[in-house]
């Protein structure tokens, strides 16, 4: 079925600010060298801006509210919920497969290539885990996984690249209230494809399944706030397994 002129607008709004906006974080990540307090780098607080600033300047540009991108906390309830539920099924599944892998892979010289690099020569394995160290670092690092990751990226890709997308594709069914379609492949697609800049590293693109699930309980609940608190979440919670079985 052929696009309406209006749904092949938004289609091309989309890609014209994926692209830019990948620009600047292509260009924006070669600052990370430089270290700000608080926010880390200022590549890392520069690409944060931009992606908030690209949502923000459509919605005024287009005469909208920043809240139609889900940048609001109702349903605070059901997101919550949805957000605890993920993290309680998934991380405990992750963690599985985590171990699992670097068990396997750091055994056999053959397997190694397959780790991140430096990876094997600190992993203590499933037997040499032990408590991580959690201090005033940590509560940093939590404020950045929220404020200058999370919500930054869950603005740009599933509040208004999503938003868009849904528009151009609606979804042609729906699973527990969330929409499954293309709009919600590409968004995924499109979030993976913009870390490859950052870890200059194919394994990257692996972020693609996360972004399904985000973009899904963003068209779940009409929010993101369910995607931006399980993102911060999962992103924290690799660093909790990194402080519990690597040297």
């Amino acid at each position: 079925m052929p696009l309406s002129h209006a749904a092949r607008k938004d289609l091309r709004e989309a890609l014209i600010a994926f692209v830019a906006v990948a620009a600047g974080v292509a260009l924006f990540v070669r600052l990370l060298d430089f270290e700000v307090a608080l926010v880390g780098h200022v590549g890392s607080a520069l690409v944060a801006v931009l992606l908030l600033y690209a949502p923000v300047m459509a919605a005024w540009r287009r005469g909208e509210d920043i809240a139609d991108y889900g940048f609001r906390l109702a349903p605070l309830g059901r997101g919550l919920a949805l957000a605890g539920g993920a993290i309680g099924v998934l991380f405990p599944l992750f963690a599985l497969a985590y171990l699992t892998f670097y068990e396997v892979v750091c055994s056999a010289d053959e397997l190694r290539r397959l780790a991140v690099p430096g990876v094997c020569a600190r992993f203590l394995g499933w037997e040499g885990w032990r408590l991580p160290h959690l201090d005033g670092g940590f509560l940093e690092q939590v404020l950045v996984q929220l404020v200058v990751v999370a919500l930054p990226e869950e603005l740009f890709f599933r509040g208004y690249l999503l938003q868009l997308l849904e528009r151009a594709l609606p979804p042609r069914r729906r699973l527990w209230g969330g929409g499954i379609g293309w709009a919600l492949v590409i968004s995924a697609a499109l979030f993976a494809l913009i870390h490859l800049p950052r870890q200059g590293d194919p394994r990257a693109l692996a972020t693609f399944f996360p972004g399904l699930l985000f973009g899904w309980m963003r068209s779940k609940t009409g929010s993101i706030l369910a995607p931006t608190v399980t993102h911060a979440a999962s992103n924290l919670f690799v660093v909790i397994l990194e402080k519990m079985y690597l040297r």
